[in-house]
């Protein structure tokens, strides 16, 4: 299950959300919708990065019953991409929440051998999504 916390006006698809996780997980997700300037100061304070970002991902420790943990989306900054990259809001804040669910559950495309990315094509291709952070960023880079 996921439970949302939606500081914005954005409706997720949280049908669409909850089955992609249902896919990867049977514990519980905490997913908080934001702005720029909340997910600023959390890049901030946990990353030392004084920029908005994205999404960000906290996992938790592996305690019975407790959720897998937090990922914090910037709707704001999701509406940018989506609009740079011709995508959906919805589009968008689901390749968001992919991402950020591989990272909770220990996937880290900085220092892994591809796997991340692959699995990230891999929910792309089945749920009909466009292209991934990965991807859209190794092009770039």
């Amino acid at each position: 299950m996921i439970e949302i916390t939606n500081e914005t006006d954005y409706r997720p698809n949280e049908n669409l959300l909850e089955t992609i996780a249902a896919e990867l997980t049977d514990r519980d997700i905490e997913l908080i919708l934001t702005d720029n300037s909340t997910i600023r100061e959390m890049n901030r304070q946990t990353r030392g990065i004084d920029a908005p970002t994205d999404v960000l991902s906290f996992p938790l420790e592996k305690v019975p019953f407790a959720p897998l943990g937090e990922i914090v989306i910037s709707v704001e900054y999701a509406k940018e991409k989506a609009s740079q990259y011709k995508n959906s809001l919805d589009d968008e804040i689901t390749l968001l929440f992919i991402h950020g669910l591989l990272h909770l559950l220990g996937y880290d495309h900085e220092s892994d051998e591809g796997e991340m990315r692959k699995k990230e094509e891999e929910l792309i291709l089945h749920f009909g999504l466009p292209e991934s952070l990965i991807v859209r960023s190794v092009k770039k880079g």
